[in-house]
């Protein structure tokens, strides 16, 4: 068989404990105005309230934006886009869980693009490079940090609806562990298996094919190669560690292993595909 490989991610993975603290030299790369979306639970922690401070002490100004709501419904990212416009954001910054990694890829597309969300529906509707984004995951499932889709909750349609583009990709993502010690059993679990079937599917999906176009006209392209490294990883790393991190969550090395996971799962599907799983949510 010959070798034939697509991969996008992310221009800079970063992974570790304590990785939180380098964000303010990270963001100083980008500009000095920084959008930063999360939701209000996250907000009121002490965490977040040190990012911002940290952020702010290395003089980038900070527009926060804390309304993100689950399964990011449609017509909340125009809200939050129109408060920032006259802000002027040189970039964005997404803490928290899929939902606000999402609302910030959102976030990211109308501030460089204009328009509304139906507009970029599908794959490849995105026309260019969007303001930098920065993905912070306080939770360790969906990905979201290196994927090149974002999922929102469309009113019309009743369901979720997904932009595919690899303008979507995050400029850094910036993961680390200890943003996760405090989720609840409930949460990790959830969360843990939303990783591994993100990974399961990646691993069992179909090959598409060696037509050198197929990643310009897809964004998703099936398994290859370089995706099955990346879900047979997942799925060790998820296998190992994600019941000791839902027994014992002060378990540092578990909630790496978890984390370093969900984030080799998003690395795989994000260029194979999911299959039929997400779909499962609706009738």
């Amino acid at each position: 068989m010959t070798l034939f490989a697509a991969l996008r991610l992310p221009r800079e993975i970063l992974f570790g404990k304590g990785q939180r603290h380098v964000l303010p030299t990270v963001a100083a790369r980008f500009g000095r105005r920084a959008l930063v979306c999360t939701d209000e639970r996250f907000a009121g922690t002490t965490v977040f309230a040190d990012i911002i401070k940290s952020l702010q002490s290395a003089s980038i100004e900070v527009l926060v934006h804390d309304r993100v709501l689950p399964d990011v419904p449609r017509d909340t990212v125009g809200i939050c886009v129109e408060e920032a416009k006259g802000f002027g954001p040189d970039m964005v910054i997404g803490i928290g869980g899929g939902s606000c990694l999402d609302f910030a890829k959102c976030a990211t597309l109308l501030l460089s693009h204009g328009g509304k969300l139906q507009d970029y529906y599908g794959e490849f509707k995105v026309p260019g490079q969007t303001l930098p984004l920065i993905a912070v995951p306080t939770t360790a499932g969906t990905g979201s940090e290196v994927t090149p889709v974002a999922v929102i909750s469309d009113p019309d349609r009743t369901l979720k609806v997904g932009i595919s583009s690899p303008h979507l990709i995050a400029a850094v993502a910036l993961c680390d562990p200890e943003l996760t010690m405090t989720c609840p059993p409930g949460l990790t679990a959830i969360a843990g298996a939303d990783a591994l079937t993100h990974a399961i599917e990646a691993f069992t999906a179909m090959r598409r094919g060696e037509d050198p176009n197929l990643p310009q006209q897809h964004v998703f392209i099936g398994k290859t190669a370089l995706t099955d490294h990346f879900a047979l990883l997942a799925i060790k790393l998820l296998g190992r560690s994600l019941e000791k991190a839902c027994s014992d969550g002060t378990d540092a090395d578990a909630r790496a292993d978890v984390m370093m996971g969900a984030l080799a799962a998003g690395c795989a599907f994000g260029t194979a595909g999911t299959a039929a799983a997400p779909a499962g949510h609706y009738p």
